[in-house]
């Protein structure tokens, strides 16, 4: 059903692809838009229990798309360093596939809720965070059920870890 990376040597071990999504800040979700035409939206995410999850306004272009089809795709980019006499970049990139859907379990959405704002608010007590989830009435929580993930890297990183 997906296809097999090509240039199989530079594929990231599970480990190291979650230690990507942990780590991201932002990433792309892309969904299949208005009309047919693809739409990608950059966002901050949290990857949290083997899932994907996000907070949306209730409505919009992202939730009707997701609602008319919840196969999305979601990449993030966690290095990418110009090496202007190489004429490349090294990088290294992360791409999910999975089914979006809005989150109505009231456990899920607190869990998963509380583990946005630790990411993004660790520095904040926690009651205060359990105080903005608590009080985030007027956005839904949109959650990805992971199908498939593939990490790659710049085969130029894959050769600096193999004579480490």
């Amino acid at each position: 059903m997906f296809r097999k990376m090509r240039r199989i040597r530079q594929e990231l071990p599970l480990d190291r692809v979650e230690e990507v999504l942990h780590r991201g800040t932002n990433g792309v979700l892309a969904v299949q838009g208005d009309d047919g035409y693809p739409y990608a939206v950059p966002l901050s995410y949290v990857y949290h229990n083997s899932k994907l999850y996000f907070h949306s306004a209730k409505a919009g272009h992202k939730v009707d798309a997701i609602r008319r089809q919840p196969k999305v795709s979601f990449a993030v980019v966690d290095e990418d360093t110009v090496v202007s006499a190489e004429y490349t970049t090294y990088f290294r990139s992360v791409i999910a596939f999975g089914r979006a859907f809005v989150v109505e379990d009231a456990a899920e959405r607190r869990d998963a809720f509380l583990a946005l704002t630790a990411k993004y608010s660790a520095d904040q007590p926690r009651e205060k965070q359990e105080a903005e989830v608590g009080g985030c009435t007027q956005a839904i929580l949109i959650g990805v059920e992971i199908d498939h993930m593939t990490g790659k890297e710049a085969i130029e990183y894959v050769k600096a870890s193999q004579t480490k």
